[in-house]
């Protein structure tokens, strides 16, 4: 585990600013009121990093096409991955990288590489070893010298003192705030401007902070990630998605966490329960795997209900699929790709566009419906988080098939109703906004009721 006071400076409260916006009024009072705690002076030297990380948000949705230009074959070899990170560590010992990894991976020699993952639409993902410890490197690109300069901030090489770029990325943040609808709530900025005295938007000249080329550089290289901006804004508030343990350049590491499998039909490998016997599995080993999945498919469901609930705006999922979520060895459900991942704001962005019929409407796995109209599709999603893993997910841990002979206990009934009716609810429009809490709650209560059960037989 990599210790939290070894990140680079503006790393460890890297997303705080942003992250204040997601939650909930009275939530943010709280933790501003906490903060006020550790000083004004010490909140400004960060501020300007704080802030630059906001602005991601306003380039990802806008990147220009030669973002996504000079992207390399889908091949995935070791060859090329240990290639890739000699190149990092180039940009280090040049100054064009940093980041809490670096040193670690180019002069200390505490990571140690396994083997390349996938390369993806360009997306390079491979596992090392982290000072003995597991984890996933990731970045959208193959090289830094890919992602937009930071010019395209304003920022030049003989910046002056009118145009920092602090001054920049400040700007940029506020304008991503806005757009994403994120800002701070007027009550709440009457609040902490009577408490502070000041607007907590200080002049970022007055900071005694200076950030290198190569520190700025790296930091602009993850910005333009969409899902590392997602998992960073996340990062505290949320159990259900990976967390971001530390960077070098434009490679970021996750936790390594057992992913789904869509060729497995339990999903997560839980085999290691089932006690081979003379006859096959052990009867008490093949419950063990079915009291597991009964937890994980519950997980699933507070992992919805925290996405519906515990933010000022929902996450949506708009790619659901085994591969894009694992578990945790307490058997909490994780969010580990989520390039597809956005908030309410964002998907409304997304869906708002032409059409000529309700075809013309689906973005992945959310959907909207056209007005006929305007002949522009509406902006409001008319299926569910719930609704999709319930057809792509439930639907396949729950049928006959693979419940064999307990497929007609009457629990088991009971569930496999409530999961076809679940996959059913997601039109809020046609069925009233009610029929998702409802299909939530039944489900919820027959898991609990089932997973009750197999405690019981258990003991």
């Amino acid at each position: 585990m990599v210790p939290e006071h070894e990140l680079e400076s503006g790393q460890v409260f890297l997303f705080h600013f942003l992250t204040g916006a997601l939650l909930p009024l009275a939530e943010r009072k709280k933790r501003h009121r906490e903060s006020v705690m550790f000083g004004v002076g010490r909140r400004r030297v960060t501020l300007a990093l704080l802030l630059a990380c906001s602005a991601s948000w306003l380039l990802v949705g806008h990147l220009p096409p030669l973002l996504r230009t000079d992207l390399p074959s889908d091949g995935c070899t070791d060859a090329a991955s240990k290639a890739i990170l000699r190149h990092l560590c180039a940009d280090f010992a040049a100054g064009s990288a940093t980041g809490n990894l670096c040193a670690d991976l180019c002069v200390r020699g505490l990571v140690e590489y396994k083997h390349c993952l996938h390369y993806r639409s360009g997306k390079k993902v491979m596992e090392v070893h982290w000072r003995g410890r597991p984890v996933i490197l990731k970045s959208k690109l193959e090289n830094l010298s890919s992602y937009q300069p930071l010019g395209v901030l304003g920022y030049r090489q003989d910046t002056t003192e009118d145009t920092s770029p602090m001054d920049v990325l400040l700007s940029a943040t506020m304008a991503v705030r806005s757009w994403l609808g994120l800002a701070e709530q007027q009550e709440e900025d009457d609040d902490i401007k009577g408490e502070e005295g000041a607007s907590s938007l200080v002049n970022l000249r007055s900071t005694d902070k200076s950030y290198s080329r190569g520190e700025l550089t790296s930091l602009w290289s993850l910005l333009q990630q969409d899902e590392y901006t997602f998992l960073r804004v996340l990062q505290d508030l949320s159990a259900h998605v990976s967390k971001v343990l530390g960077s070098c350049g434009h490679f970021y590491a996750v936790e390594s966490l057992s992913a789904g499998h869509a060729w497995d039909q339990n999903i997560f490998s839980l085999d290691q329960e089932l006690a081979a016997g003379v006859g096959g599995p052990d009867r008490r080993g093949m419950w063990a795997v079915r009291h597991k999945v009964h937890r994980i498919a519950l997980s699933f469901l507070d992992m919805v209900q925290h996405f519906d609930r515990d933010f000022t705006h929902k996450v949506h999922l708009c790619d659901v699929k085994p591969e894009n979520f694992a578990i945790r060895k307490d058997l909490t459900v994780v969010a580990i790709d989520v390039d597809m991942a956005f908030f309410q704001p964002k998907m409304e962005e997304i869906l708002d566009h032409k059409c000529s019929g309700d075809d013309d409407c689906s973005f992945f796995d959310c959907m909207s419906s056209c007005d006929l109209g305007t002949r522009r599709c509406r902006r409001q999603r008319i299926n569910t988080n719930l609704q999709v893993i319930c057809q792509k997910i439930f639907r396949l841990w729950f049928s006959p098939t693979l419940l064999g002979a307990k497929a007609g206990l009457p629990l088991q009934v009971e569930l496999q109703r409530a999961v076809q009716e679940c996959s059913e609810s997601g039109d809020a429009i046609k069925r009233g906004r009610g029929a998702g809490r409802d299909a939530h709650g039944r489900l919820l209560n027959v898991l609990s009721r089932l997973l009750h059960e197999g405690g019981a037989q258990d003991k």
